[in-house]
């Protein structure tokens, strides 16, 4: 019930100085303990107490570390497979098992190895003399579990349980439970309970004098990832030289000296640091994904390397970028380069599957890396209230904060102060978005693994205990705008064989080509990786970036710190006016030449830590990281901050100046990207804006069949019409699950149809394709297993047009078709029987009715939607008319977007809105908290919107003072006069 840091705390304070740390089934505090022990001056021992549920079976405890693996191995097998453990532990060389004595008892064990002993808890004593056990008393140790300290950790241990039963904790039986006496015992007491029983005070001292683990946590530890690629160092380096020799040729057709050095440079550290096998190991990651056609992008730190560029693990050239080789990798920094390598969001899983066919070995070398969700208050509040017995709406007031506790009744006090207690608590072990660990060593070596639906096994510990013992992850990600890119290039070569293949990692002239760079500074750039957004096509427009540099600063300006510290709008003025760029201080100004004397990116941190106040390499690198929340050391990091101030003085800087700079380090470095990921980013950009230009309709096309991006399905469908493409609902002989494009012609595809069956939407795809067109309705009922809910979707949807038939008419047929269909199966019938025709009564249907039923089947209608006020607005401004009624009021219709939710410094909400007007030209609109609490947004719609035309650096907003959603017509589809 209480971390280990604090289980090690208490047991100093009752002077212990050996201590086991043997968690349920579980060992993700196990390397912090030992880590942590010898602070207190406890001799760490740990090991694991195997439950088949809460019944314990045994305690293993490792000798040594090779007893640690055992263990792990042993832990994990059953993990895996789901199997209980057996009542008998199997045989350990390297590690202890002790029976709880009852246990013993219950199994009838009568046989005892060398490495096995009996538990005695201060409970069986007065039973051990009775016994049929008690002449193995030199096999008898002293068995007393440590959960709680006080009863308050009792209490939690209750809640949680009932938690995890999902029951009221009135209801929660005492076998759930463990004993309220498991807390600490003073070792003086413990003596005299024992006084009768020396012999288990020396057996229990002498095992764990036998017991010894190390792992190595000094700053100096060797990396614990794979040591070699090819077996020797020599050959790793050997490998990696040729492999540069042919990156080179490919890279640059003019080899430079600049060039030759700094790959001089970069290998010698490389070699001298041993990471041959962690750059040759991403090479390998990245080879797979060429060979299987998967687009990767590779950022992080490791971008700024010219070696990572070379290798093809990256597309950013540092030359070009004059990126800041340290913050690549440096003598103070132990970790390897942070390579963070994105593949679509489809090739991920295979990508990882051959990470572990490569590397695991016969000893397991691989895991996913595990995280914990903690409690928060809100989750806390309401698992805790249900276990109280709350009812909702006394949850969602605990939830809200917004309560006065000294009013609360009991309960609701007793929730809130025990989840204050949990906040932090881990919740449940969940696996690390991205990160995998190769170890030299089996991964068991360090941890158990648990297998989740993933199918790969994942640690028990997390990122930063990883790396405390010099496990460094690789980050495999998986995100759609290269699945966007790969589906694109796919459908151009299908639509255009004749055209040259497309190197989309060839992106120099991309970021040369002036009709990209147009497209870029006009912000037209829906549906393109990461410059999409509403705020970033105000910054494109603010900054005017037509350009690879500018678009690369620009991605790093985005980022949350850098805006909330003032500094982008600082770096907008000094990029605007040459004259004010004169106010950057000197030494800043050298430093950070190409942004203006500003800090944009997280180097920034390590060049103004090391140049401007004077830090080493290594204490810069602790500041960057520190900035990150990535410390393991709070004194650590204060110490650093001390000496950047300190320095600052003894070098004559102003007070005011040396808090300005630590104002800007401390409000942006967690947030701002390395300028090399900025830079990788931009390349992928760049190579979505390639596609996007030459090949609009193709590129969209393939926005819309990953998912979309930053809007709704809706937004890209209305960008595909501005380019030109013709937009066709879903149709059962012309959609595919995906949308397709013939020409200018765009096929919606069934996966756009909201309740629609996917399977179903496959198998009428792949029986046309067989078997030919369908007919008509009962033609397609004949052929595939259809119920009448997904025909109900199918004919609503217009996806039998082809048939001249009116909706009504199908859904009739529909309906009685289905009625009288007799049980299906696979095999298709050997005729085709004619269907007895009714005379049905004309039925119509009007424009209206369609676009309700598509909104309410996609979510949107395919038609303008505008045509569905109640009212026809009168003759109104645009868009376009913004830019000649600057500071004066106007009023503009517009069809809502998106909203983005924030607060001021004081709190208080505040919205900036996107809408489309009558035209599709975008309105951007500004609420302030008086105007957002007195006109909210009510869904999404068309909105009248008054209020006045601002300017800030060429950019146009409204400034909304009054906003109300106007009425659509009446749903004709259930009015009373319908017919």
């Amino acid at each position: 019930m209480f971390s280990e840091k604090e289980l090690l705390e208490t047991a100093a304070q009752y002077g212990l100085k050996r201590f086991a740390l043997t968690d349920i089934n579980n060992t993700s505090a196990a390397l912090n303990f030992i880590r942590l022990a010898p602070s207190y001056h406890i001799k760490p021992i740990v090991g694991i107490d195997f439950r088949n549920g809460i019944k314990q079976h045994y305690v293993g405890l490792a000798k040594n570390n090779k007893g640690y693996l055992a263990l792990n191995n042993f832990l994990s097998k059953h993990i895996h497979h789901n199997t209980p453990f057996p009542d008998e532990a199997p045989v350990f060389e390297n590690a202890f098992i002790v029976y709880p004595f009852e246990q013993a008892l219950l199994i009838d064990k009568q046989t005892f190895l060398p490495h096995e002993y009996i538990g005695i808890r201060l409970s069986d004593l007065r039973k051990v003399n009775y016994s049929k056990l008690s002449s193995y008393q030199d096999k008898m140790v002293l068995l007393h579990t440590v959960s709680f300290r006080n009863q308050r950790d009792f209490n939690t241990h209750r809640l949680l349980r009932a938690v995890d039963k999902n029951v009221l904790l009135s209801k929660l039986p005492l076998s759930e439970q463990a004993d309220p006496t498991q807390t600490f015992v003073h070792p003086k007491a413990l003596k005299a309970a024992l006084e009768h029983f020396p012999i288990l005070i020396y057996n229990t001292e002498k095992l764990m004098e036998t017991c010894e683990i190390h792992f190595d946590f000094s700053e100096k530890r060797p990396p614990q990832n794979l040591k070699t690629y090819t077996g020797t160092q020599q050959g790793d380096m050997e490998m990696l030289n040729q492999l540069c020799t042919e990156g080179l040729r490919y890279r640059y057709p003019n080899i430079t000296e600049e060039i030759e050095n700094r790959v001089e440079k970069e290998l010698g550290l490389i070699r001298q640091m041993n990471f041959m096998s962690f750059f040759l190991t991403n090479w390998d990651i990245v080879d797979y994904a060429k060979r299987m056609g998967y687009y990767h992008v590779g950022r992080g730190s490791g971008a700024n390397s010219i070696i990572a560029y070379l290798l093809g693990i990256t597309d950013v050239d540092p030359i070009d970028l004059d990126l800041y080789f340290e913050r690549f990798m440096n003598l103070y920094r132990k970790s390897p380069p942070d390579f963070d390598i994105d593949f679509s969001w489809r090739d991920r899983q295979d990508v990882t599957r051959y990470i572990f066919d490569r590397f695991s070995g016969e000893h397991g070398r691989v895991a996913l890396l595990g995280t914990y969700n903690t409690f928060k208050h809100k989750g806390a509040v309401r698992e805790l209230g249900k276990v109280f017995g709350l009812p909702k709406h006394e949850m969602d007031i605990l939830s809200s904060g917004k309560f006065d506790f000294r009013k609360l009744e009991k309960l609701p006090q007793l929730v809130i102060r025990y989840t204050e207690f949990i906040k932090g608590m881990p919740n449940l072990l969940s696996v690390h978005s991205a990160g995998i660990v190769i170890s030299e060593k089996p991964i068991h070596y360090f941890t158990a693994t648990n297998l989740p639906p993933k199918g790969f096994p994942t640690t028990h510990f997390d990122m930063i205990s990883a790396e405390d013992v010099g496990l460094y992850k690789y980050d495999i990600l998986g995100q759609r705008g290269l699945g966007k890119i790969k589906d694109a290039i796919q459908i151009v070569e299908k639509n255009y064989p004749e055209a040259p293949k497309i190197d989309i990692h060839d992106v120099k002239p991309f970021m040369e080509d002036p009709k990209i760079n147009r497209m870029v500074s006009q912000a037209e750039c829906i549906g393109c990786f990461y410059v999409e957004s509403p705020a970033m096509r105000m910054l494109l427009k603010k900054l005017e970036v037509d350009n690879y540099l500018g678009l690369v600063a620009a991605s790093s300006i985005i980022r949350p710190g850098v805006s909330q510290s003032g500094m982008m709008k600082e770096y907008i003025l000094r990029h605007k006016n040459p004259e004010r760029r004169n106010r950057a201080h000197p030494v800043m100004m050298q430093l950070m030449e190409d942004t203006y004397g500003v800090m944009v990116y997280q180097e920034d941190v390590i060049k103004v830590a090391h140049h401007f106040a004077g830090l080493s390499l290594g204490e810069s690198d602790v500041l960057r990281r520190a900035m990150s929340g990535k410390y393991r050391s709070r004194e650590e990091f204060q110490k650093v901050k001390d000496k950047f101030f300190n320095n600052c003085k003894e070098r004559g800087y102003e007070d005011r100046l040396t808090n300005e700079v630590w104002l800007q380090i401390e409000s942006f470095a967690g947030y701002a990207f390395a300028k090399g990921h900025s830079a990788s980013y931009a390349v992928e950009s760049y190579q979505s804006l390639f596609l996007k230009t030459y090949y609009p309709l193709e590129f969209m096309v393939a926005v819309l069949n990953n998912g979309g991006g930053f809007y709704r399905a809706e937004t890209y469908i209305h960008e595909t019409r501005r380019l030109g493409g013709i937009i066709h609902g879903p149709c059962v002989n012309t959609s595919l699950y995906e949308t397709t494009i013939k020409g200018k012609n765009i096929y919606l595809g069934f996966q756009h149809l909201q309740g629609l069956d996917s399977k179903l939407a496959y198998r009428i795809t792949k029986e046309r394709l067989l078997n030919g067109s369908y007919k008509s309705v009962d033609d397609l009922v004949n052929r595939i297993p259809i119920g009448i809910e997904n025909l109900d979707i199918l004919i609503r949807i217009n996806a039998f047009r082809f048939t001249g038939m009116d909706k009504r008419t199908l859904l009739w047929k529909g309906h009685f078709k289905t009625n009288r269909q007799i049980k299906r199966t696979a095999q298709r019938p050997l005729f085709d029987f004619d269907i007895k025709e009714f005379d049905l009564p004309e039925f119509s249907i009007t424009s209206l009715e369609n676009a309700f039923d598509e909104i309410e089947l996609l979510g949107f209608p395919l038609s303008d939607p505008f045509l569905l006020l109640e009212k026809a607005l009168p003759s109104s401004l645009l868009a376009i008319d913004m830019k000649d009624r600057l500071n004066q009021n106007m009023v503009l219709y517009g069809y809502l977007v998106t909203i983005k939710n924030t607060k001021t410094k004081k709190g208080t909400r505040m919205y900036f809105g996107t809408f489309l007007d009558q035209a599709g030209e975008w309105i951007d609109t500004v609420h302030f908290p008086p105007v957002a609490k007195a006109f909210p947004f009510r869904g999404r719609g068309i909105y009248r919107l008054e209020g006045q035309v601002m300017e800030e650096f060429g950019f146009l907003t409204l400034e909304v003072k009054k906003m109300h959603r106007l009425n659509y017509i009446e749903d004709p589809r259930f009015a009373l006069n319908a017919s």
